[in-house]
């Protein structure tokens, strides 16, 4: 029972976090490419690289039920591949076709380079 409450702990803070985030930004750009949902997924995905390196060096106490409430919980939340995936389609059948091959290559590409810069700090933090 305690894991499902760290899951259920960290996916409605990191829901709300996404939201505030995704808000913010696209608020800001003014623009009808999704650059809040991007911004969420690129720094979810650094997030998740450093706990997990945080977590495999015991920096961070609690390994599994940290694990449940901050990457499965909280970064599973906050990112967002549904919004993504939709809001490329949306940019395709409005034939811009730039910007969503544009978003799979930013996403794509972003999130592997941000989730290997989060295992590179927390490897030199741990």
């Amino acid at each position: 029972m305690t894991a499902y409450l760290a899951v259920a702990l960290g996916s409605a803070l990191g829901g709300v976090v996404r939201h505030w985030v995704n808000s913010g930004i696209s608020a800001r750009a003014r623009s009808r490419f999704p650059w809040g949902t991007l911004a969420v997924n690129l720094t979810g995905a650094w997030l998740a690289g450093l706990l997990v390196a945080l977590l495999a060096g015991q920096v961070i106490a609690g390994e599994e039920e940290a694990h449940l409430l901050l990457i499965v919980g909280f970064c599973g939340a906050y990112t967002t591949v549904s919004s993504f995936s939709l809001q490329t389609l949306e940019l395709a059948r409005n034939r811009n076709l730039t910007g969503a091959v544009a978003n799979i290559g930013a996403s794509g590409f972003g999130t592997l380079a941000g989730a290997a810069a989060g295992l590179w700090l927390g490897g030199l933090i741990a």
